[in-house]
């Protein structure tokens, strides 16, 4: 479980200056949030991650040199438990799917504002994930664009009665203690099960279980 009093370490890239510098002064203001490091473009944010580790990035998608689309494979790949945070001003379907999919832990648009901007680090922080309408509809929207990539999902997964509630709560945004509180199970269960669950359905990420949930019929959506 995460620590609920810890402060949140926080970098930010994007080339705009203004941005940033607005970003940091709103998040400052923030006692459980501390802006750690700063970057212009994804280059420079991978130099300054092999001295500073922060517990979520901010990323912007377009930058010059090295733009955010490069740059989160790579730090997933070094860093796997720092949760990125993409920005863009783009609320383009496939773009949000693709970024999700290739480890995003949540996307929202330039135009946000600074509180949804600290709803989404919180969100990513404490429970790995932070869906919002954009995020939700781009995933499926890439379901149904998708149709013809059925078979890279397993055909014959079985779930049980268990892992079926967890994952309808998981679809819902709760977080693993309020999950622990609803199915009796302590925190480090729900996340075992959580585990078992990407493995059981070939998926790697929560955007992929709740994708598969969706696909499989087990929550419906709108």
């Amino acid at each position: 479980m995460k620590n609920e009093n810890h402060v949140i370490k926080v970098a930010i890239a994007d080339d705009h200056t203004i941005f940033r510098t607005g970003i940091k002064t709103a998040l400052q203001a923030r006692k459980d949030i501390q802006m750690v490091a700063e970057a212009e473009n994804g280059m420079q944010l991978l130099n300054l991650l092999r001295h500073i580790q922060p517990d979520v990035i901010l990323l912007d998608i377009q930058m010059p040199i090295m733009d955010g689309i490069t740059a989160l494979p790579e730090i997933k790949k070094l860093y796997p438990g720092v949760k990125v945070i993409m920005l863009s001003f783009l609320n383009d379907h496939s773009v949000i799917s693709k970024m999700m999919e290739i480890g995003a832990n949540s996307y929202i648009t330039k135009e946000s504002g600074a509180e949804m901007i600290y709803e989404a680090i919180k969100g990513v922080y404490e429970n790995d994930f932070y869906f919002n309408d954009l995020t939700n509809k781009a995933l499926l929207s890439g379901l149904r664009t998708k149709r013809t990539t059925e078979s890279s999902m397993p055909q014959d997964v079985h779930l049980t009665d268990k892992e079926v509630t967890i994952l309808k709560l998981m679809c819902e945004e709760k977080s693993t203690k309020e999950i622990a509180d609803i199915v009796d199970l302590s925190p480090r269960t729900v996340e075992a099960i959580r585990d078992k669950l990407k493995t059981k359905t070939g998926t790697k990420s929560m955007a992929g279980l709740v994708m598969y949930a969706v696909k499989a019929g087990i929550v419906e959506h709108a």
